[in-house]
This record gives C-alpha cells, sequence and structure tokens, in this order.
C-alpha cells in the first residue's frame, strides 16, 4: 500500500515535546492556585524526563513563577521552554494543535474552539495556535484554520487510518449533522479512512459532552484500553458496560476484535457534593513512558498494571491528579503532543 501524502500520527509515535499553558490567578484555577501548582510542576517534571515541555505563560511574572517552581525539581532546564501567549484556559488538549505529518510538512489544525460548544469564555483559545505560530515555536510546519468546531480531547486515532470519537459529544457540536455526514467530514479533515463512533460512556463531572479521552484510548493499532466500571451500584456501571459491549463490537481493518484492556474503576471523588470525572483513561503518551493519572486511590496500582500490559516497553508514571480534577479534566486534558520535528530549534 502506498503511504498517505498526509497522516494523523498515534500520541506514541515519536514526539518532539508536549505542549501545556501555566495556570494563574487569571484562569479558573485561581481559587486552588497553589495546589494547581503543584500538580503541575509534577506532571511537568515527569514529561521532561522524558522529552520537551513547552510552557505556554500569560506574562513575565507567570513565567518566573513557573521558573522557579520547576527549579526545584531538578529537571534538565533544557528541557523546558516557554512561550508567551494570551489564553482563557489551559485545557490545551482542545485548543492546542491537531497535527497532521506530510511527507515534506507538518500540519497544525486549527479547528475552531467553542470551549465545548459554548459553556465558558474561549475567543483567546481560540487565537492560540495563531499565536503560537506567530511566535515561531513551531517548525517546517503549515497552520490549516477549519471553520469545524472539534476539539483534541473528542477524537483517537490508531495512527493508521482510524479514528474513534463519541457520538454524544459530535453530535453537541454540530446538531444539523447526520451520523454519514459527521463521519465523512472526520475523514476529510483528519485524513482517515473510517470513523468508529461510540453511542455509549459518558462520567459525571464531564463538562467535555462524553470526550473519547476520558473512556477510551488506542494503545497500538489492534488494542484499546478502556475505563470499566464493576460497582453495579454506581450510576457509571450500566453505560459503561454498555460501552465495553460497544468496543467488543468493533474490528480493526483487518476484521479482527480488537485487544480490549479494562482499567479498573476508582472510588468516587466528591468536591463540595459534586462528583468529579476520575478516569484512568485520560493518560499521555510520551516518548518511552505513558504518564497514569494517580488519584490515591487503591485502584491506582492495578490501573498501572493494566497500562504496563497495554504497552509494554513503555515505563507507567503516575501523577497525581485529585487536584486537576476540581476543573473536570485530568492530565491527557491539559496536554497536547507535539510530533517529531515540530518544536523549533
Amino acid at each position: 500500500m502506498i503511504a498517505p501524502a498526509v497522516r494523523f500520527p498515534a500520541e506514541w509515535e515519536p514526539q518532539s515535546a508536549v505542549l501545556v499553558a501555566w495556570p494563574h490567578a487569571g484562569t479558573d484555577w485561581a481559587a486552588r492556585l497553589p495546589a494547581v501548582e503543584t500538580a503541575y510542576v509534577e506532571l511537568i517534571a515527569a514529561i521532561a524526563r522524558f522529552e520537551h515541555a513547552l510552557i505556554c505563560v500569560a506574562d513575565e511574572a507567570v513565567r518566573a513563577r513557573a521558573a522557579t517552581l520547576l527549579a526545584h525539581t531538578g529537571v534538565p532546564g533544557k528541557h523546558l521552554h516557554f512561550v508567551q501567549a494570551d489564553y482563557d484556559d489551559t485545557w490545551l488538549r482542545d485548543s492546542g494543535p491537531i497535527s497532521l505529518v506530510g511527507r515534506d510538512q507538518l500540519h497544525l489544525l486549527d479547528f475552531h474552539f467553542t470551549a465545548w460548544g459554548g459553556k465558558y469564555a474561549a475567543s483567546r483559545d481560540d487565537r492560540l495556535i495563531e499565536q503560537l505560530c506567530a511566535r515561531g515555536v513551531f517548525a517546517n510546519a503549515r497552520r490549516e484554520r477549519i471553520d469545524f468546531a472539534l476539539e483534541g480531547g473528542a477524537i483517537e486515532t490508531d495512527g493508521d487510518g482510524t479514528l474513534l470519537t463519541t457520538w454524544q459529544c459530535l453530535h453537541a457540536r454540530h446538531p444539523d449533522l447526520d451520523r454519514s455526514e459527521l463521519s465523512a467530514r472526520l475523514a476529510q479533515e483528519l485524513h482517515q479512512r473510517r470513523v468508529l463512533w461510540l453511542d455509549h460512556g459518558a462520567l459525571q463531572g464531564d463538562d467535555t459532552d462524553a470526550h473519547v479521552d476520558t473512556l477510551a484510548r488506542f494503545a497500538s493499532p489492534d488494542s484499546i484500553v478502556f475505563q470499566s466500571c464493576d460497582d453495579t451500584d454506581d450510576p457509571h456501571h450500566a453505560p459503561l458496560t454498555a460501552m465495553a459491549r460497544e468496543l467488543a463490537s468493533l474490528h480493526t481493518l483487518d476484521g479482527k476484535p480488537y485487544r480490549l484492556f479494562a482499567l479498573p474503576w476508582p472510588r468516587p471523588i466528591v468536591d463540595a457534593g459534586r462528583r468529579l470525572a476520575a478516569s484512568y483513561a485520560n493518560f499521555l503518551i510520551v516518548n518511552g513512558a505513558v504518564l497514569m493519572p494517580a488519584y490515591d486511590d487503591p485502584a491506582d496500582a492495578l490501573a498501572a498494571t493494566v497500562l504496563a500490559q497495554a504497552f509494554p516497553g513503555r515505563q507507567i508514571v503516575p501523577v497525581r491528579c485529585r487536584a486537576l480534577i476540581w476543573q473536570n479534566g485530568s492530565l491527557h486534558c491539559l496536554t497536547m503532543q507535539l510530533p517529531k520535528g515540530l518544536l523549533a530549534s
């Protein structure tokens, strides 16, 4: 088969850096900023053990604060890069670039970011990719603005032309399009051969309308890791069990069932009467490792074991995320990997 001219790489392919945005008093993190900064330090330190971290900062004061906190971790300074940008929030999985790899050039897809269907302000986040390109942080890349609402957390690719997503999220963004129309648009913009849809599965405390990166993730072209729930008294049990059945019915391009890895269910985390979306599926793949959200829960150890089975040869690194899910997302939601060759020297 002739290799496609443009391809959407899988997350486990070689990366040049991971993009994040530092929280500050002008973001929704303000009320619990010290605890959130501690979580960010742990996350960025984990990333910098394996590759570069490109850190967006709102101004010089925020940069100095981030640099000071990170200096105490002992991470290599050469792996930390700061870029000033204006942003509403720090969920760069959804406002950051979706990167495609071409034969001679990288393509940065700049989809319209609506803050999950207009739930929050997003005008600055919607201009983030344009700002970063103007700062010259990307090499050999062309930004492509696309007038179509899509978030990076809503899609998963196996790097070989299969996209996995949820109907609840994409239908919420584009209620006037049916499934065949949405499949065609996603396949066209993301250069995919097919789109697989999940109709079940959603987490309480998730304000993204069921992003797939909290539910089910490719671990290879023939395997999927997914969040399960074995507590029959939990309201998540029925929808996640239905999702597991859906996943078991899917097949690879070769017609074989996917190898499935079920992640354990953590105990409920409730904050001020609100159930938070604690999912082990919100992991981040980096060069040589998988960063796993940890919740100070007995199930953390089993989740690490499952991920080690799904990603043989990669180190599994737990990152404490209880402070992060207060704002409805975990470490994958906060980050966006950048493929090899994209970070300017």
